[in-house]
């Protein structure tokens, strides 16, 4: 199971980036990396988009039950006068709360065409299994005599 951790200022501080053309993501306020997610199968999947991101600047941490993903989009280098700013850049950063279903010591990451791809295995523990019934095979119904 995955439970959204929420910043209710969020949605506010991105309308008024947008208004007022910042876009920038800053330590204080890393800006907010796109996610889907879903169930396939026996594993949970999980999607980023990162364009332009480098596969070095991407950090991803686990601790406890808690997936923390950080990225940062630079500038280009060199000799450059921006024309146009249109692209989030700066540092990225979002943080999942995991539930106990899931094997986090089995995530698998991988990044291609600008899209980090999370995959978490559900733990053993968690999958539906058959109990077996143990003990002696009953007969057919007893008479319980009181005394």
């Amino acid at each position: 199971m995955l439970l959204r951790t929420t910043d209710p200022f969020r949605d506010f501080d991105r309308l008024t980036s947008q208004l007022l053309g910042a876009g920038l993501g800053t330590t204080n306020r890393p800006a907010v990396m796109p996610m889907d997610a879903w169930r396939e199968g026996d594993q949970f999947v999980l999607e980023f988009d990162l364009p332009g991101v480098s596969t070095e600047s991407i950090d991803i941490d686990v601790e406890r039950n808690v997936l923390t993903v950080r990225a940062e989009r630079v500038p280009g280098n060199g000799d450059w006068q921006r024309l146009a700013s249109e692209r989030t850049h700066g540092q990225f950063s979002r943080q999942l709360v995991l539930g106990d279903n899931l094997d986090l010591e089995r995530i698998e990451a991988g990044y291609e065409n600008g899209v980090l791809r999370l995959l978490i295995p559900v733990a053993e523990k968690a999958k539906p299994r058959k109990i077996e019934i143990s003990g002696a095979a009953s007969t057919g119904p007893e008479a319980i005599t009181t005394s």
